[in-house]
C-alpha cells in the first residue's frame, strides 16, 4: 500500500480533514464543560497531534535520507510505518464517526 494514498487521499489532505472537524466539534465542545464527550474529542484531538507527528516525523525522516544527512534507511523505514498505521487508523476513525453520523441524520423524528 502506498502512504500517498489511501481512500483517494493524500495524507495531509486526510489529517487536515479530520482537523477541521475536530476543530469545530471543539468550538461548539467549549459550552460543555466536564462529559463525556469532551473527554473524547479530547483524546481524538491527541490521536490527530499525535497523527501529524509521526506524518511530520516521517516527512524529515525522508528529506534526511534524499539529502544524504543519514544512510540509514532503518530509521526511514519505521517513520514510514509509524506514519502509515496511525494514517490508517485515524482515517478509519474518521470515515465511522462520518457513517454514524450519516446514520442518526437519517433518523426520522
Amino acid at each position: 500500500m502506498n502512504i500517498t494514498s489511501i481512500n483517494g487521499m493524500s495524507p495531509v489532505d486526510a489529517v487536515s480533514s479530520v482537523t477541521e472537524a475536530t476543530d469545530i466539534l471543539n468550538r461548539k465542545s467549549k459550552k460543555t464543560d466536564g462529559t463525556l464527550f469532551d473527554a473524547f474529542l479530547n483524546s481524538a484531538i491527541d490521536n490527530i497531534k499525535t497523527t501529524n507527528s509521526y506524518l511530520s516525523d516521517m516527512e524529515n525522516e525522508e528529506i534526511r535520507f534524499a539529502l544524504g544527512e543519514t544512510e540509514n534507511s532503518h530509521d526511514l523505514t519505521i517513520a514510514l510505518q509509524k506514519a502509515s498505521s496511525a494514517l490508517q487508523y485515524t482515517v478509519a476513525i474518521r470515515d465511522k464517526l462520518m457513517e454514524s453520523y450519516r446514520e442518526i441524520m437519517q433518523i426520522q423524528i
